[in-house]
């Protein structure tokens, strides 16, 4: 091994450290103040926002609901979340492809956690470097667009092993697109045999009412003291 190929590893291994006491300090501030964060991961454009915009409407009726969004530029997604009622924030992260624990405790800082009951933390779309870094949260939760083809969790395994359950969406696309769903859910068991694998469609909302009953699932078990995989 070369001494420049062992400097990389060795300042990757520092961050991912320093990173990590981070996230678990957040992770007890997050339990302390009894909030429920979810983590969500995607490629660019597999539907993150679409689906929190639908999934924040519905949710507000019962809990008080906040979510921070990552993206490399723009306000974007932040103004549509806006629209549900929900408090949101927008994280812009320049040249970053992902978000890491000390950007999520900057951002969170004038935030009176104990008013807030469910956090979604929408990461930056990518499917490698959001995979490395906790942010402290409850769940993480991976979305498989039926229109980014079957193979994507044998092409990005760290992600979708890591996930505490994974969302097949954009459904009503599916027949268009020739999406095998028998074959992305056996990629997807071949990398994370546990995980839940939940169909949806944020535009008829197929599949939502799953998705929110297992949110539901998470916020008991936060209350519990601990959390729900399968």
């Amino acid at each position: 091994m070369s001494y420049e190929t062992k400097r990389l590893i060795e300042i990757r291994q520092g961050v991912l450290s320093k990173n990590d006491q981070l996230a678990a300090e957040l992770r007890s501030r997050f339990h302390a103040a009894g909030v429920t964060v979810i983590n969500l991961l995607s490629s660019p454009g597999a539907g993150k926002t679409s689906l929190l915009e639908a999934t924040m409407r519905v949710m507000l009726a019962e809990c008080r609901v906040a979510a921070l969004v990552g993206d490399l530029a723009t306000d974007n997604d932040a103004r549509r979340l806006a629209r549900s009622g929900g408090l949101v924030r927008q994280i812009q992260t320049g040249d970053m492809c992902h978000l890491e624990a000390d950007i999520v405790a900057r951002h969170l800082a004038d935030w009176d956690l104990s008013q807030i009951d469910l956090l979604f933390i929408e990461n930056v779309g990518n499917l490698v470097c959001p995979a490395g870094y906790d942010l402290g949260e409850a769940a993480r939760v991976v979305l498989l667009s039926t229109t980014e083809g079957e193979d994507k969790p044998l092409k990005y395994p760290a992600t979708f092993a890591t996930a505490d359950a994974v969302l097949l969406t954009k459904m009503d696309l599916a027949g268009p697109v020739g999406f095998d769903r028998a074959m992305a859910e056996e990629n997807i068991r071949a990398v994370n045999p546990l995980a839940p694998i939940i169909a949806t469609s944020a535009r008829s909302e197929a599949g939502l009412q799953e998705w929110i009953a297992w949110l539901r699932e998470q916020m008991q078990a936060r209350a519990k003291g601990s959390k729900t995989i399968a």
